[in-house]
């Protein structure tokens, strides 16, 4: 995820900070099968990036093996914004994030909570708490940390769990609270398998050549009662964000969330 006004210019180099430290690195032959599986569920060739052994496509969101096998399941009886075929068990009921590594930085540590907040505000299946390592009482558990650069990342959920990382930019911190708030909500999003709005094209928010993220029908299934296009500012999913951002859901987000949720 990048900022519009901020950092469009710095393109692909988001990757410079695209990488989550607690999955491990794929051998050759998972990298292979992870390209070859998100191919077969839509995704162009060209949206697909490895680095440091990581398989990433959407420009911010780590595929796992797991994760790229799991999109090869076609669930023709719940087409459910936009979303992965990859969600959240109705086993996890509470989401602890870890915050620890944002407790030194004001403004990401206040982002941390507004964002928490966001979701617990719906009133879906399950909960998000914050800790500081402690599991006790979690049902899963994603680890907030600080890398280089001015954006986000994270993955997809798989096993019926949430991606277990969030990535945040140290550029980040000369930014207001709201939109870093928008910023790490956005990348939980992706953690419990929401897709960008605009993922069909990505120069909506972020300007320049129209860029498709691809979906085959797999990848990108659209969430009943959401609009299937896209408006600058209309999504916190939207591929990226301005430095005026509110940082709270719109009211395409609030229903894509309690539908699938």
């Amino acid at each position: 995820m990048f900022t519009r006004a901020i950092v469009l210019a710095a393109g692909l180099s988001a990757f410079a900070f695209g990488c989550s430290a607690d999955e491990a690195t794929n051998s050759e032959g998972d990298i292979q099968e992870i390209i070859d599986n998100l191919v077969d569920a839509g995704f162009p060739r060209t949206d697909i990036m490895v680095v440091d052994g990581k398989v990433y496509t959407g420009l911010d969101a780590e595929v796992t093996l797991d994760a790229s096998r799991e999109m090869l399941d076609t669930d023709s009886a719940t087409q459910e914004q936009y979303r992965t075929t990859n969600l959240v068990s109705t086993a996890i009921t509470n989401i602890c994030f870890n915050g620890a590594a944002y407790v030194s930085r004001a403004g990401f540590n206040q982002g941390l909570n507004l964002a928490i907040a966001n979701f617990n505000a719906l009133g879906l299946r399950w909960r998000m708490t914050r800790t500081s390592g402690s599991t006790t009482g979690c049902s899963a558990t994603i680890t907030g940390r600080v890398t280089s650069g001015s954006g986000g990342s994270s993955g997809f959920p798989s096993g019926g769990r949430p991606f277990g990382t969030v990535n945040i930019g140290s550029g980040l911190a000369g930014l207001n609270v709201n939109t870093i708030e928008h910023v790490i909500t956005h990348e939980i999003g992706h953690t419990i398998g929401m897709r960008h709005s605009d993922f069909f094209n990505r120069s909506i928010s972020c300007g320049g050549s129209a860029v498709n993220e691809g979906s085959g029908g797999v990848g990108a299934i659209h969430i009943p009662g959401t609009p299937t296009g896209a408006t600058v500012g209309g999504s916190i999913m939207n591929s990226c964000f301005r430095s005026s951002e509110t940082g709270e859901f719109s009211a395409s987000d609030r229903t894509a969330l309690t539908t699938v949720y």
